[in-house]
This record gives structure tokens, C-alpha cells and sequence, in this order.
């Protein structure tokens, strides 16, 4: 079986004022029938209120992170599924709850990590 990283940036969740309740609501719910279906793997977001830090091959820290690459923020799901087909049909379940798209993409894992 494969991870699927789903997720989306921050931006993408333009929710109108009053639902978010209920858009919290839904995604708890959602992770919760993942986590009852025995595929969830972790998930959660950035903390946008903690600036990010870029530590460097010999250990010099800096404030902020890669000058050149786009800030990473929002959400991430990662789900452990056997088919790119069921991965879709989690993000589906996703976006619909958190009111935004979701971007899908197989997930790298690491067994030795």
C-alpha cells in the first residue's frame, strides 16, 4: 500500500464567516472515519503565527525560509491506501469537508525513518 499526501495551502480555504464551525466539524469527522477505516497515518498544519527558521549544512540558522521558494503553509492529510482510486475518493471526502480543493500526491515514506 501507497501514502497519499493530500493538502492545500492556505489560501485555498476561503470560507464564508459562520461556517467554520461547521468546516471544522466535517474535517474532524472525516480524519475520524480514516482513523476507524485504519488508514490514517498523520496529519495537521502549519502554524502560521511560528516563522520558519532555515538551518544550513553547517549549522548557521537564519530567519525565514528558502528566499526563492513559496511559503508552505495549510493543511496535510497522509493516508495509507491501496489504490490511487481509493486516495481519490479520500481527498473528495476531504474537499467537500473542508470546503476547498484538495491537492493529492504520493507520499515518499521513509521505512528507515
Amino acid at each position: 500500500m501507497a501514502k497519499y499526501l493530500i493538502s492545500f495551502p492556505s489560501a485555498a480555504m476561503v470560507v464564508p464567516e459562520g461556517e467554520w464551525g461547521a468546516v471544522r466539524r466535517d474535517s474532524h469527522a472525516v480524519i475520524d472515519e480514516a482513523k476507524t477505516a485504519g488508514v490514517y497515518v498523520f496529519g495537521g498544519g502549519i502554524d502560521n503565527y511560528v516563522p520558519p527558521i532555515l538551518v544550513s549544512a553547517d549549522g548557521a540558522v537564519a530567519m525565514g525560509g528558502y528566499p526563492w521558494a513559496p511559503t508552505l503553509d495549510g493543511g496535510f492529510t497522509v493516508l495509507e491506501l491501496p489504490s490511487r482510486d481509493e486516495a481519490i475518493a479520500w481527498a473528495a471526502r476531504i474537499a467537500k469537508a473542508c470546503r476547498c480543493a484538495q491537492e493529492l500526491r504520493v507520499f515518499g515514506f521513509d521505512p528507515q525513518s
